[in-house]
């Protein structure tokens, strides 16, 4: 299926432009990026679904997904998680958000000259219990040392492959005027856990990242509700929510109206975006799911969410709306209405 384009300002000088840290923020840039070297050089029909992984065609009777993500994180390891299970959980949830039952995973690894062998064994022993918790073993994969100065310790390549059951397919380009959005929990954790320890931050409250295998809440979620009534699953990662929805919202030619009280987030980390000027709404998140689904199925989808410990802060916070122009909207807390943009420029670089 086609995405819709989105015009930009101007083009990308592919000449004599650079890139700069906010083409890899997940905003703006990012998707403009993707559009104008990537998708233009690569295109094909599974590149253009457009979401963060590939619907493939049947082999023996089962549809296959596939995807890969890139994990760049600084520092390695933060309260709550690290690289290694970051990228485990990450990789599982981009094949879970097309309703697909994770199978394998690879893995490779771009090591820097100089890493401690022992930060090295910590993190690949956090990928086994992650990967072993999940139940999707690491199959294959690759290693490459790198001079020192060039790689930042570590980089970790993960690619994940699952089976789709029977069914209407789940994706970005699906949403529907009328349908709710649904949240899966609160959002930011993962940003500022690891800004705290980037900045010293002290809080009276620990703030962890939420990082999180998502698979086994879709899996809780596909099982309460009839076929075809999920109609888009999504982990809000780099740019955060806002990004998140403005993506589908492009996708599927559509607009969203939210409501900000109905958005969860944690009092210690909406004191941390206050005091460094951040929005919340445009943090990353690694252990969260948003979930466009057809309103008469929210209410036993939001039950079955709840149920599932992935899910315990799982509400309703808005609804997709008939609008060319394609904006997320919220209705604030005191009572204004604000549009809800794409992310632009890098609050937080190196995130995921």
């Amino acid at each position: 299926m086609n995405t819709p384009k989105r015009h930009y300002a101007r083009p990308l000088d592919l000449k004599h432009g650079r890139i700069d840290m906010n083409h890899g923020a997940g905003g703006r840039l990012s998707m403009q990026l993707i559009e104008e070297v990537f998708v233009r050089a690569f295109d094909n029909e599974f590149l253009r679904q457009g979401n963060d992984g590939a619907l493939l065609p049947a082999t023996a009777g089962q549809r296959l997904v596939m995807a890969t993500d890139a994990h760049v994180i600084s520092p390695l390891f933060f309260p709550g998680g690290d690289i290694g299970c970051l990228a485990v959980n990450g990789t599982l949830n981009d094949v879970a958000m097309l309703a697909a039952t994770p199978l394998y995973l690879s893995a490779s690894f771009i090591l820097e000259e100089g890493l401690l062998l022992s930060d090295l064994k910590r993190i690949v022993d956090s990928m086994a219990s992650a990967a072993n918790y999940a139940g999707v073993p690491i199959v294959t994969g690759d290693t490459k040392v790198v001079e020192k100065g060039s790689g930042d310790g570590v980089f970790i390549c993960t690619t994940g492959v699952g089976v789709l059951s029977d069914g209407p397919s789940v994706g970005g380009a699906s949403a529907r005027p009328g349908d709710a959005v649904l949240l899966s929990g609160t959002i930011g954790d993962h940003g500022i856990a690891v800004l705290s320890l980037r900045e010293s931050l002290e809080f009276d409250t620990t703030i962890e990242s939420d990082t999180a295998a998502l698979h086994t809440l879709v899996a809780a979620m596909l099982a309460a509700v009839a076929s075809g009534a999920i109609h888009v699953l999504r982990d809000p990662t780099r740019g955060g929510l806002a990004t998140t929805l403005n993506e589908i919202a492009r996708q599927s030619d559509v607009g969203m109206m939210l409501h900000e009280s109905a958005i969860p987030i944690l009092p210690q980390v909406e004191a941390a975006c206050e005091l460094l000027g951040l929005d919340p709404l445009y943090i990353a998140n690694e252990g969260k799911l948003v979930a466009i689904v057809a309103r008469d199925a929210a209410a036993a989808l939001l039950e079955a969410m709840k149920a599932h410990p992935l899910g315990k802060a799982a509400t309703c916070i808005g609804y997709v709306t008939e609008d060319s122009n394609r904006f997320v909207q919220m209705n604030t807390s005191v009572g204004g209405q604000r549009v809800v943009d794409w992310l632009s420029g890098e609050p937080m670089p190196r995130i995921c």
